[in-house]
């Protein structure tokens, strides 16, 4: 609540503050266009066909810009869970393809990749900032300690075979980068302004269009609520910590459990 505070325009990012605040003003648009802007309706009646060309060109601009910044939301979220499938592989085949490295470099890594798996299903299921802020670092040491050892058995034993793990490890590494800068790849803070505006907009002509103030009840119940609910789901696929749409490590926790019985022999 204090980040909305010191920048209200993050509340694109929280889902379940942005309903009940766009809902208010929406509303509150519309009441101002039935009340304190009712004198336009009679130059709007000399103009009525004009106004409903108008009034229409806004409404299907705002229905094209929602649809279009929904297409963004859902294509960022197949990607996170793409991309989650794709580390999972990565863990996985490097945990088979530390069979080519020696003894000592072998167990190591079936010792790490275990707790580095823990740490990368802790950052798909928290959703406290502080605890995300202790994952990044034990992740960040758990792959220099991988990568040291990998590297070391590589220079021990420099072959075609031992490459593979090398490559293998590059590959974890990689996905944990990729998969850190599709969360970080948002909707941008402009988009949402403008498709907001649009919608206070388009309410404040819907508004101005109506008979008279006392059929206004009407677009207070169901424009609004309409546009609210479209920006609180999109902006709940978006947030892929703080919405109700997440992406579930199910493939993270697939290879945890098949891990598993493997781990106590290799850390003993």
């Amino acid at each position: 609540m204090s980040i909305l505070l010191a920048d209200p325009l993050e509340i694109f990012r929280y889902p379940i503050y942005l309903f009940p605040a766009s809902f208010l003003v929406l509303a509150l648009s519309a009441w101002i266009g039935a009340r304190y802007l009712g004198a336009l309706r009679s130059q709007i009646a000399e103009v009525h066909e004009d106004y409903r060309i108008v009034e229409g060109a806004t409404l299907t601009l705002l229905a094209l810009i929602i649809g279009f910044t929904f297409s963004m939301a859902l294509t960022r979220y197949d990607q996170r869970k793409n991309l989650e499938e794709e580390e999972a592989n990565a863990i996985g085949t490097e945990y088979l393809r530390a069979d080519v490295l020696p003894a000592d470099g072998q167990a190591r890594v079936r010792a790490l990749l275990p707790r580095y798996l823990d740490q990368r299903i802790l950052f798909y299921t928290t959703r406290d900032e502080r605890e995300l802020a202790a994952i990044t670092t034990e992740t960040n040491r758990l792959q220099n300690a991988l990568w040291s050892v990998t590297q070391a058995s590589a220079s021990a034993q420099p072959n075609a075979i031992v490459a593979l793990a090398v490559s293998g490890m590059n590959d974890v590494l990689n996905s944990q980068g990729y998969t850190q800068a599709a969360w970080l790849n948002r909707i941008p803070i402009a988009a949402w302004t403008l498709m907001f505006a649009i919608a206070v907009c388009s309410t404040i002509l819907v508004a101005l269009g109506a008979k008279d103030s006392r059929s206004v009840t009407r677009v207070h119940l169901i424009l609004p609520l309409i546009v609210s609910i479209a920006l609180s789901l999109i902006a709940d696929i978006d947030s892929p910590r703080r919405g109700m749409i997440r992406v579930t490590p199910q493939n993270l926790l697939l290879l945890s459990t098949s891990l598993q019985p493997a781990s106590p022999a290799s850390h003993s």
